[in-house]
């Protein structure tokens, strides 16, 4: 059910004294895009009549089919809490259209919708919980981000030690008074290393939500004098940032993966969803670990997944099952990084569940060792293989992958396949400074 019709809208501008309108949209790889209008043109934006030029925007359209629509959904109004409070500015997510009032293949909002269908359809509705992580950097006297912190705060810990905790409550507050409810934030385990986690919510409105966090947190940090960086892994030798993705299905307003006559607690679909979100996972990896600096996070001995697994018990698979059961069982996905597309991720992650659920896919046994610790012999007999190792590896997975293909659709498959194609060219054909304090004087 709506939360606003166009009135209400129309009555909260005139009443908070709102100035400016962002009517924003993410583009396919996952930054976020806006057209700002005036309080002026809020009834024309509202009848779906703002324009904007898709083929400025990457892997959207070309110059010949430049022009898109932009229809604003109405629930995703908020008043910005950083913005002047006379002549206040607010913002209102938006869907994709052509002007054949079609929706546009490419908005990767569309694509997450369309699957949602799928599993409505089905009786299922799909909840998401994200546990976002971040970096606080200094700038230097020019404003612009650095890699250096002067802090060794570590996981936990508190102030003084943890220099960034003045901004980070401020960072909690301003989402608070965005309608986010905050569950906690801490500390990470690497310097200047955070993460903020709030509530579970319909995989549409968690999509949103991490696209607006997203925006907040790099707002109150700027404001602190600090760059906020989602980049999986700014710094070697550190653990990177991740975005553990918690997931479930509801039926009938019941949780679909809790079972209590299972050993573990997991329903046959929960089984199954785990079977077709490993069946996918090489291609899912080409979107939850969008970058070449992402592979530089999935490596051994940095808390991050490697190896294709699952396990009620312990951490180190791909796949971990929390404690939590009844309302709370759920998946959580351990591998994708906050570099990700959100609409994206959860639009294939949900799909490769279903597609587990219809075809009843079986997942291997669960894990219950630390993997890191297991031989190459032991993990071999075990049937465990890694995630893909780089960039180029996941995109050929996902080539290779007509489902998910299908999922993105050809628009986006095709835009995003070569652009990361481009992406992987232009990295491997830089001399880096490791290459030259290596080789340099030797050879």
């Amino acid at each position: 059910m709506s939360k606003y019709t166009k009135k209400d809208i129309i009555k909260l501008v005139e009443e908070e004294d709102v100035e400016f309108i962002r009517l924003q949209f993410t583009d396919m790889f996952g930054t976020l895009k806006n057209v700002a209008i005036t309080s002026s043109q809020l009834e024309k934006a509202l009848n779906n009549k703002c324009m904007f030029d898709g083929s400025s925007i990457e892997g959207f359209v070309r110059i010949e089919e430049s022009d898109m629509y932009l229809y604003p959904d109405l629930d995703t109004f908020v008043i910005f809490p950083w913005r002047p409070q006379q002549g206040k500015v607010a913002r209102l997510i938006c869907d994709v259209y052509r002007p054949d009032e079609k929706p546009f293949e490419g908005d990767p909002r569309y694509v997450l919708k369309k699957e949602l269908a799928k599993a409505e359809a089905l009786g299922y509705e799909f909840n998401v919980g994200p546990e976002c992580e971040f970096f606080l950097y200094h700038t230097d006297d020019d404003s612009r981000p650095t890699t250096i912190t002067h802090e060794n705060a570590g996981y936990f810990d508190l102030g003084p030690v943890d220099y960034g905790e003045n901004a980070r409550r401020d960072m909690v507050l301003t989402l608070e008074d965005m309608g986010f409810e905050i569950e906690a934030s801490h500390h990470e385990v690497a310097p200047a290393q955070h993460e903020i986690d709030f509530k579970y919510d319909e995989a549409l409105a968690t999509a949103d939500n991490i696209m607006t966090f997203k925006l907040a947190v790099k707002t109150i940090a700027k404001r602190h004098g600090l760059h906020a960086t989602f980049m999986p892994k700014p710094k070697a030798g550190i653990n990177g940032s991740g975005m553990h993705t918690n997931m479930s299905l509801y039926k009938n307003g019941k949780n679909a993966f809790y079972d209590p006559e299972d050993a573990n607690g997991l329903s046959k679909e929960a089984y199954y969803f785990i079977g077709g979100i490993m069946r996918h996972i090489g291609a899912i990896t080409a979107i939850a670990n969008p970058l070449v600096n992402s592979y530089k996070r999935l490596l051994p001995g940095f808390e991050a997944p490697v190896y294709v697994a699952w396990s009620a018990k312990n951490r180190s698979p791909l796949i971990r099952i929390p404690a939590a059961r009844e309302e709370g069982t759920r998946i959580e996905l351990r591998s994708p990084d906050p570099a990700a597309n959100p609409y994206l991720l959860l639009a294939v992650c949900l799909a490769s569940g279903i597609d587990g659920i219809e075809n009843q896919i079986e997942p291997p046994a669960g894990v219950d060792r630390n993997i890191f610790d297991m031989t190459q012999e032991e993990k071999d007999m075990e049937g465990i293989k890694a995630l893909p190792a780089q960039l180029m590896d996941a995109v050929y997975a996902l080539e290779k992958d007509p489902f998910i293909q299908e999922v993105l659709g050809a628009h986006i498959s095709q835009k995003y396949i070569e652009s990361k194609k481009k992406e992987w060219e232009e990295y491997i054909s830089q001399v880096t400074s490791w290459e030259t304090d290596s080789y340099l004087y030797r050879i």
